[in-house]
């Protein structure tokens, strides 16, 4: 049987019939909104035209003034960022960029587990003591409403810039660049934080002259940002990480070179996936075990011997990150299964639950069981949670409905975080799972595909799969194209990984056949039968320098 809902796709009931664009191609085109000609043609080409004017996000004018203000009057700046990797990057790009333009820059980002997410008072005491007048937050801020006017008492103007969900009230800050604002006029809202802070370094250099290359070499942390915060990888977005893998491919940034070599990625081969799975995951590693100090200083840094360290760091760092998160994904995962799995939000905590990686294993849950997911650090005064989830729940708006209950809270629809006085925590947890059983009773809550055709194997000879790589780089809004291929024999099949836990098969259809993986399939073995219906993308599979084409199998089902 199926572990998924299968959405075919309806095919075009007309593709637009352009020279050298296989059909396919065009019906992959169409899936993504994109069937007018003039939109195709933008599209494959994915270059500068996708760009908008920086000057159209709200408040972008003002942000630029005060900034200029402080570089021509040699002030303090202090760049205040969060310990992911979007914050991270977003950090190094405009202490990067700023510093290139003579500014005197402080970079800032709090520690996860003494300071916690956000703007906090006693940092920007600290960086008024050391002289700082201008404080400009990347990928945090929107929520810091006391944070802000506290930085405005002790005499310090506050710009921010980010894109998480604002709230109905805004920061008194000098600007607030974000364009999720309700009031923005800016073609898009999906932007990293990491992408906020570069249209803010566009509009800092307008798009003439020599300090345009200041902009430019920036792009390959745009990419790193941009794909590991999984925003749309749709318009600018994804010109932004066609032309950071460009960089990346030829870094010559001394950290990113040792990061690549301790994690055996070759340069030259690096896709959008090298981001997620690869790179992303160890920038990310140490805010969340410890510092991310360790992280911004790989990226910056130009003293080999100091890169060789750091990279070393980071790989201890992200086998801490994943033992962590095995170790509380065990954890958890008993909880809520003791609970129930049935229900519709699941919820799980402790004293011992490690904050730096709840986040990743809410996520982990939420797609294991397909249900919003949320798991708390249990402490004497305050709690913290962290929550993930699904298409048919909005957790902001779930926790805009707890709002009285809690500290401070903050996020996406679907990735959010929060605080709770732990007095209030028990009211809390009623209050959102009465809101999951009124927003979620009655749905099917499965997983679903979305497949972009049903195709035979045979399609996929020649040159079809060089055409479809022109709508990389895949990601979040813009997925690797899905397939079903039905009545497939199964020639050969065997399980494989150190726990048995992937499928690896030999298939044939009219005489072509395919080698298949189905990463985390082992445990489905026992449901193969002669022949199958399959969803699946097509992978390059790098293997001991030789390159070869594989489907990687998502969904199976015996045929009927």
């Amino acid at each position: 049987m199926s572990h998924t809902h299968w959405n075919l796709l309806p095919p075009a009931e007309k593709l637009i019939n352009l020279d050298g664009v296989h059909p396919l191609v065009a019906q992959l085109l169409h899936n993504r909104g994109i069937s007018d000609p003039s939109q195709i043609e933008l599209f494959l080409s994915n270059d500068r035209r996708l760009e908008a004017d920086p000057l159209l996000l709200p408040d972008m004018p003002r942000a630029v003034l005060r900034a200029n203000q402080a570089l021509y009057s040699g002030e303090k700046i202090a760049i205040y960022g969060d310990f992911d990797a979007d914050g991270i990057t977003a950090t190094a790009l405009l202490t990067q960029g700023i510093s290139a333009l003579g500014g005197k820059v402080i970079p800032y980002i709090p520690r996860r587990s003494a300071e916690g997410y956000g703007l906090k008072a006693t940092a920007l005491e600290k960086l008024h003591q050391q002289g700082v007048s201008l404080v400009i937050t990347v990928d945090t801020g929107i929520t810091a409403t006391a944070e802000v006017a506290h930085a405005r008492q002790l005499g310090m103007d506050v710009i921010v810039t980010d894109h998480h969900i604002p709230p109905s009230q805004l920061p008194a800050a000098v600007a607030v660049v974000n364009p999720k604002r309700s009031d923005s006029s800016y073609p898009r809202f999906d932007l990293a934080g990491v992408g906020v802070a570069f249209k803010f370094l566009q509009a800092l250099i307008p798009d003439r002259g020599p300090r345009q290359e200041i902009v430019n070499s920036t792009l390959d942390l745009v990419a790193m940002g941009t794909v590991t915060d999984m925003v749309p990888l749709l318009g600018e977005n994804r010109y932004w990480v066609k032309s950071g893998l460009e960089l990346l491919n030829k870094t010559q940034r001394v950290g990113l070179q040792e990061l690549m070599r301790c994690a055996n990625l070759q340069p030259g081969k690096l896709d959008a996936q090298s981001i997620s799975w690869t790179l992303g995951p160890r920038i990310n590693a140490a805010g969340r075990i410890d510092n991310a100090t360790t992280s911004y200083r790989l990226l910056v840094t130009e003293n080999v011997q100091e890169a060789s360290f750091l990279a070393t760091e980071l790989e201890k760092k992200n086998a801490e990150r994943m033992k962590q998160t095995n170790d509380l994904m065990a954890k958890a995962c008993q909880a809520v299964i003791a609970a129930g799995v049935e229900q519709p939000l699941l919820l799980a905590g402790g004293e011992d639950y490690n904050s730096g990686v709840m986040g990743l294993v809410a996520g982990r849950l939420a797609e294991k069981y397909y249900r919003p997911v949320i798991l708390l650090k249990i402490g004497q005064e305050f709690t913290r949670g962290s929550g993930r989830s699904i298409d048919e729940f909005n957790l902001m708006a779930a926790l805009e409905a707890c709002s009285d209950l809690l500290s401070n809270f903050g996020g996406h629809t679907k990735a959010a975080g929060f605080s709770v006085p732990t007095t209030s925590l028990e009211q809390f947890q009623q209050r959102i799972l009465n809101l999951a059983k009124e927003k979620l009773e009655g749905l099917d809550l499965k997983p679903h595909v979305d497949i972009d055709a049903e195709v035979s194997l045979s399609v996929f000879s020649g040159d079809t799969y060089q055409q479809m790589q022109q709508l990389a780089p895949f990601g979040s809004g813009n997925p690797e194209p899905a397939f079903l291929s039905r009545r497939v024999e199964v020639l050969e099949q065997r399980l494989v990984g150190t726990q048995n836990e992937h499928l690896r098969l030999k298939v044939r259809q009219v005489g072509v056949t395919w080698d298949a993986i189905g990463f985390g399939l082992g445990a489905c073995s026992g449901e193969m039968t002669p022949y199958l219906d399959i969803v699946y993308n097509l992978e390059l599979n790098r293997w001991n320098g030789n390159e070869t084409l594989r489907l990687n199998l998502i969904d199976f089902e015996p045929s009927k």
